[in-house]
């Protein structure tokens, strides 16, 4: 304990405190290296969230203990690797995240006592726009959504009524997209969840700027259907186009066909109406028959006018008086006919095919093997017979004008690249690669500490320890011959040997004897080589002093 001490003195304070320092630092260092070792793996909770919901799951997870981190301007919320499971299902379950929208919760708030009716009815929007988000963002492709609604007021005394409107605006997924179909199924979902809204009154917009769908008005459906038209007339080309290529490539070979449609369409609906008159189908309806007879008589010779003639009884004709009878028969007879109609009305809807036009390009066939091989063109029968089939394909029409072309060219070669399946080592994902290269960082650094700075601590404290060690040696021997030489020189003064250039005795004035100059000689040698040690002698004799 003593010599420790001693060594701590010889030292000096400077030199303590910086190897104090040096020892602090390692010390610190190793405890962040332990750190970072035991430290849990965090994993993505949430990502790209809205604030709001970044403050609420925070607060969820604090009062459930799981330690977590934010990332990303606090949009990311990380937590340890085995508890990200956990953490999932019990925020799934208190409905968060929520996207930043509120829907039907609004109304579980307790202040809603006192508010106006115009309070209620924006906060009714604003729930039924919130859901709808909700409903919209669960969409495989949707990453977010966001709905306004415009529901109209009826006025009072107003005979005119305006229809509600909507506008959806998506944020897609990465590159992906929507189909025409779910698209449709958006303006559909959200026209049946708002009263009186129809689907052609709803716009949806993507993240782009890109127009999905239109909010058809007065006027705009020609634009409407042009749009469905030139999207219809995609889908039919490409339609045949895989059928001619998969039919085909069963023959000559995958990757040796290529097919190209092109279909021209009608672009203008028609409505022609027709009423057609068969003269030979006549059918009798109704006949009337009308029968009249009517009987005339006449006098001849007028008779002079008595009161007798004109007294009821005056039946009998006068005396000498002549009569003229005439009788008139008259038949009439009306027959109606009901005659055979036809009334035909074709109606030619948009999208009708005026002409459609095929063009296939198909490689010949080689022999041999690679590099080495001989192109053969196909004859004109196999082409004959691949142009039969094509035109069976697409419904093939001569008086419409179909044009079908089978086209034998070369194909380019391109070589083929193998890509060899990958298999992570050891079952290792990313994220366990990255654990083990911070480990192995972390260890080398530590090896560094180790050899650049422990180690030459170590050996320079030694070998003072060691330097020191020798000095005091050194300083025993020399204070030995100096006392046998004081002893000598007091015992036989006048018996002195011849003196040789080594063993050559020297007078020391502030010292009483004679002491060897071999002594000398090695202390100033030890002098030299531990010039510092030397020095912490020299300190140690001053201070016993």
């Amino acid at each position: 304990m003593n010599s420790f001490f001693e060594l701590l003195r010889t030292m000096g304070g400077g030199r303590i405190a910086a190897m104090g320092g040096v020892a602090a630092g390692l010390l610190g260092f190793f405890v962040f290296l332990a750190g970072q070792v035991g430290q849990p793996t965090m994993g993505l909770l949430y990502g790209g969230l809205d604030l709001n919901d970044s403050a609420e799951i925070t607060t969820r997870l604090e009062s459930m203990n799981i330690p977590y981190e934010l990332r990303a301007n606090g949009t990311q919320v990380l937590v340890p690797d085995d508890q990200v499971l956990r953490a999932r299902v019990s925020l799934a379950g208190e409905g968060l995240p929520s996207g930043g929208t509120i829907g039907y919760e609004i109304f579980d708030r307790g202040d809603a006592l006192g508010t106006t009716n115009f309070t209620q009815e924006v906060n009714l929007v604003r729930a039924l726009e919130g859901e709808l988000s909700r409903t919209i963002r669960s969409i495989d492709a949707v990453g977010a959504a966001r709905v306004h609604l415009v529901l109209p007021k009826r006025e009072l005394f107003s005979r005119d009524t305006r229809e509600p409107s909507a506008s959806v605006v998506l944020q897609m997924r990465g590159s992906r997209s929507l189909e025409a179909g779910q698209i449709s199924a958006i303006q559909h979902l959200v026209a049946a969840a708002v009263p009186d809204l129809k689907p052609s009154r709803i716009s949806i917009v993507d993240e782009r700027g890109t127009l999905l769908a239109r909010g058809i008005e007065e006027g705009g459906t020609a634009v409407a259907g042009a749009g469905r038209l030139e999207e219809f007339r995609l889908n039919f080309e490409r339609r045949l186009k895989s059928s001619i290529e998969s039919m085909l490539e069963r023959s000559v070979g995958p990757g040796k066909v290529w097919a190209e449609v092109s279909a021209d369409l009608k672009h203008e609906a028609t409505t022609v109406s027709e009423e057609f008159f068969d003269p030979e189908g006549q059918v009798v309806r109704s006949t009337q028959t009308i029968e009249e007879n009517a009987t005339t008589r006449d006098n001849i010779g007028a008779a002079p006018v008595t009161v007798q003639q004109n007294l009821p009884e005056a039946q009998a004709r006068a005396p000498g008086q002549a009569q003229n009878e005439t009788a008139t028969n008259r038949t009439e007879e009306t027959v109606n006919f009901e005659i055979t109609k036809r009334m035909t009305q074709r109606v030619t809807e948009a999208g009708g095919l005026n002409r459609l036009t095929v063009a296939v390009l198909v490689d010949g066939t080689y022999a041999g093997t690679a590099p080495n091989e001989t192109y053969n063109p196909r004859t004109q029968r196999d082409l004959d017979q691949i142009a039969a089939l094509v035109r069976s394909a697409v419904g093939f029409n001569q008086q419409r004008g179909d044009t079908v072309e089978v086209i034998n060219m070369q194909f380019a070669r391109v070589d083929a690249v193998v890509l060899e399946e990958t298999r992570a080592f050891l079952d290792l994902g990313k994220d366990d690669y990255f654990r083990v290269a911070e480990l192995l960082i972390f260890a080398i650094v530590a090896l560094l500490v180790v050899l650049l700075v422990l180690k030459p601590l170590v050996t320079r404290a030694l070998s003072i320890a060691q330097a020191q060690a020798q000095a005091a040696a050194a300083e025993q021997a020399a204070e030995a011959q100096l006392i046998a030489a004081q002893q000598a020189a007091l015992v036989a003064p006048e018996e002195q040997q011849p003196v040789s250039e080594v063993e050559q005795m020297l007078d020391i004035a502030n010292i009483e004897g004679r002491v060897r100059a071999s002594s000398i000689k090695k202390i100033g040698e030890l002098v030299d080589k531990h010039p510092e040690e030397a020095l912490a002698i020299l300190r140690n004799w001053l201070y016993q002093g």
